[in-house]
């Protein structure tokens, strides 16, 4: 009665875990990088293989029996991988298990070598812990070869019949004890939801009766099966147990880089780009293509012949006036117009852009120009901060900057020098900030 309860109770338990099984939700499949990966965590095997009563522990004597007989077997399980490394599967067993030559007694007697005992395993059902010992590849997310070890505890049912002579045949009957069940094998990925699964079991009763002689020791057996695993779940996603993270985090950090390194390479080129661009319009816009001293920028009439005569805005004058040589007159009154402007100056920090506040006082100084026909030297002068190539660049730049300004305005560039000097001709002394101030400055000379 106790019998069938229990069996009872162990296919219940079946198929309670056979439904969560495949009532399982599988979360949606995600591609976007680093995000939540979906595994396939259940699955199902199917194995065969040989029993037999002799197992590496029997010791010397080898049992109860001294020769052992194998014979087939068959088993199955179910199983949940929780980690890459560790999954709980529940194995079921069947089969019969033979030995010959009882070593109880006489050596090499007929009667040793007549006695023999067979044990069928009605059904068996353990539950096992699985150790994956090789899923850290560095290179692969799928190991495609997966050592791993299991040892768990189970109960089965089984009777045994003894023959130690042709008239001295005994049977146990059935019988439900516990056992301990230790194993290792591996499994070969043949595909994202196929492994090839071969393994090794040995198997200790918490029996002395097992094989139909109570012997001083328990009794032990084991099983060399192959098999195939399944896995179950959403197809195209991998199976838990054989995904590497150590390989997938390095493959996405790779791609990654990769695009991260793209990315600048983009924006590298845009800026280059951008700057070919820039100074491709300054060099169009302030050179002077027909050569008469006008900007292209404020050039209203481009292209006029080499030698004419322009104004200010690089047109050809209609009458060239007589130019009669006379002595020119700067006043005070003249000089404070230039003296103004000169305060006012201002330009960009560490550039030759002209301020919006000094275009008033320069107003003055061209309208000046163009009234009295004045010739003009603007000087560029700067600290001794920085090289000395940058200073003259800069100095020369922001000189040539007041010219074209005095230019656009209608003062006659043929009249205007520009010249910079950089830090070579200071009025104060560089050792202070005072006196760099006053050695950054642009002189005008009327004349």
């Amino acid at each position: 009665m106790n019998s069938k309860i229990t069996k009872s109770a162990m296919i219940l338990s079946l198929v309670g875990l056979s439904t969560s099984l495949f009532a399982q939700d599988t979360p949606a499949d995600s591609t976007s990088r680093f995000s939540k990966k979906d595994f396939r965590t259940w699955s199902i095997g199917l194995n065969g293989g040989m029993l037999t009563h002799y197992t590496p522990f029997n010791g010397r004597s080898n049992g109860d029996f001294k020769t052992p007989q194998e014979s087939w077997g068959y088993g199955g399980y179910i199983k949940k991988q929780i980690t890459p490394g560790f999954g709980i599967q529940a194995d079921f067993l069947a089969g019969k298990v033979k030995g010959m030559r009882a070593n109880d007694l006489v050596a090499g007697s007929s009667a040793q070598d007549a006695s023999h005992f067979v044990t069928r395993i009605d059904w068996s059902a353990a539950l096992k812990g699985n150790f994956t010992i090789a899923n850290l590849s560095m290179n692969h997310k799928r190991s495609v070869f997966s050592p791993y070890i299991t040892a768990g505890a189970g109960y089965m049912s089984s009777s045994a019949n003894v023959d130690f002579t042709a008239s001295n045949a005994a049977s146990t009957g059935y019988e439900e004890n516990w056992f301990v069940p230790v194993g290792a094998g591996f499994k070969i990925g043949v595909a994202k939801g196929l492994n090839i699964d071969l393994g090794y079991d040995v198997n200790f009763m918490k029996s002395k009766n097992f094989d139909g002689v109570t012997g001083a020791a328990n009794d032990r057996f084991s099983y060399a099966h192959a098999g195939v695993e399944i896995a179950l779940g959403k197809k195209g996603t991998s199976q838990l147990q054989n995904y590497s993270a150590i390989a997938a985090l390095r493959e996405e950090s790779a791609a990654e880089s990769a695009d991260l390194r793209r990315a600048l390479s983009t924006q590298e080129e845009n800026a280059r780009r951008d700057r070919e661009a820039l100074v491709a319009k300054y060099n169009q816009e302030m050179g002077d293509d027909d050569g008469d001293g006008v900007a292209n920028k404020f050039d209203k009439c481009p292209g006029t012949p080499a030698g004419t005569v322009v104004d200010g805005a690089g047109c050809p004058l209609v009458a060239p006036r007589q130019i009669i040589k006379e002595k020119v007159i700067v006043t005070e009154a003249d000089r404070k117009v230039v003296s103004e402007a000169i305060k006012n100056l201002e330009f960009d920090l560490g550039k030759a852009t002209i301020r919006a506040k000094s275009y008033p006082t320069l107003n003055k100084v061209a309208a000046l120009l163009v009234e009295k026909n004045f010739s003009l030297k603007l000087a560029g002068h700067t600290d001794n901060t920085g090289s000395m190539a940058t200073n003259m660049r800069l100095s020369k730049e922001r000189a040539e900057a007041i010219r074209t300004y005095l230019v656009a305005q209608g003062a006659n560039a043929s009249r205007i020098e520009a010249t910079g000097y950089g830090p070579t001709q200071p009025i104060a002394t560089n050792k202070t900030a005072a006196g760099r101030q006053k050695n950054r400055r642009v002189e005008f000379t009327l004349y």
